[in-house]
């Protein structure tokens, strides 16, 4: 990681929200330090058009789930509506009784992108922040499983300057390990996602672009804490709370 290598966070203060680098729990921005946690709350660390995401990406995933390895990458996007913030509570789904996590590294867009190749990628890369893909498995179709409200929790912010190619990350839920894997293990890499996906939409700033998950055993609940750590990057936290009309 370089010495340019900065952390880039939004928080909500009480004359509005502010974009700005996060160091050692502070966020300075426009001049002022703001205390996070005192006088401000993380907000996802960018305001996507879309989240593009990445399905069975991971090698681990397909000898588990005994699939083959897809001729292309599996995606499917996650509106704008689906973000919770770093440390906000995740809604359980009214419509769902089968809920699941997915800890991924995600891409945050830094320009306009269409049709590049797979060299170009990281110039159009601000940096990489998590995404935790939130999923009703026992909804029809990925769009009904994966798209609703407060399924793409994302945070905490943006590391700029970041090797995505070979992370350790690590899933806690409660304080038991429910993901442990590394990023070399993914079948296609972050540069040729965004290339194939910049083939096939027009990538704009600050649009996410998450890269999958390795297997993720086991529900979660209402009362559940999640933590969702990569290397170089940080933990994204949340908890999920009780449904609600």
């Amino acid at each position: 990681m370089s010495a340019s290598a900065m952390k880039l966070a939004r928080v909500e203060t009480p004359d509005g929200i502010h974009s700005g680098e996060y160091h050692d729990g502070v966020v300075e921005a426009d001049g002022t330090t703001y205390d996070v946690g005192e006088v401000a709350t993380l907000r996802a660390p960018c305001e996507p058009s879309a989240i593009y995401c990445v399905g069975r990406n991971y090698a681990e995933t397909i000898e588990m789930r005994g699939y083959e390895k897809p001729e292309q990458p599996t995606i499917f996007i996650k509106p704008p509506v689906s973000i919770v913030d770093p440390g906000a509570p995740i809604p359980y789904p009214t419509f769902s009784e089968e809920v699941t996590y997915a800890g991924e590294l995600a891409a945050v867009i830094d320009e306009r992108c269409k049709h590049i190749d797979r060299e170009e990628a990281p110039d159009y890369v601000r940096g990489y922040t998590i995404l935790n893909d939130v999923d009703a498995l026992d909804q029809p179709g990925l769009t009904s499983r994966k798209a609703f409200d407060g399924s793409g929790p994302l945070g905490p912010w943006i590391e700029t300057e970041l090797d995505p190619t070979d992370l350790s990350m690590r899933t806690v839920i409660d304080g038991e390990v429910r993901q442990e894997a590394s990023t070399e293990r993914m079948l296609y890499t972050p540069d040729e996602l965004i290339a194939f996906l910049a083939e096939r939409f027009t990538l704009l700033p600050g649009d996410v672009v998450s890269f999958g998950s390795p297997p993720n055993p086991g529900l979660i609940e209402p009362g559940n804490e999640i933590e969702i750590t990569y290397e170089g990057v940080g933990t994204l936290r949340n908890h999920v709370v009780a449904a609600s009309a």
